[in-house]
């Protein structure tokens, strides 16, 4: 994924009046993805990764969802400039996806 490149995710309409509060908190999730790196708590992001999986694709977010099984593994391995590029990649994706639903 390209820096700034728009993404459409298209969701089922009867989500809709969820999705406001699930992108809150994936923005609020990046912060803590932040924090766990800083210091070094693989522990933590192997977690926020393993729920980043369930959730993106229980919403019609995979892209959040294979981010979170790159953190997972990255945690595993303790890989923290991997992981640090998936943040980046993970706040980008945050910041451009446009959002359908149907």
């Amino acid at each position: 994924m390209k820096k700034n490149e728009a993404h459409t995710v298209i969701v089922q309409k009867d989500l809709e009046d969820l999705i406001p509060v699930f992108m809150s908190n994936r923005r609020k999730e990046i912060e803590t993805l932040r924090l766990a790196l800083a210091s070094a708590d693989f522990e933590q992001l192997c977690q926020l990764g393993h729920r980043m999986r369930g959730v993106g694709n229980s919403y019609g977010f995979g892209q959040i969802s294979e981010i979170g099984k790159q953190v997972e593994d990255g945690a595993i391995a303790g890989d923290r400039s991997g992981i640090a590029s998936c943040i980046a990649e993970y706040s980008d994706y945050i910041s451009s996806v446009q959002i359908s639903y149907e």
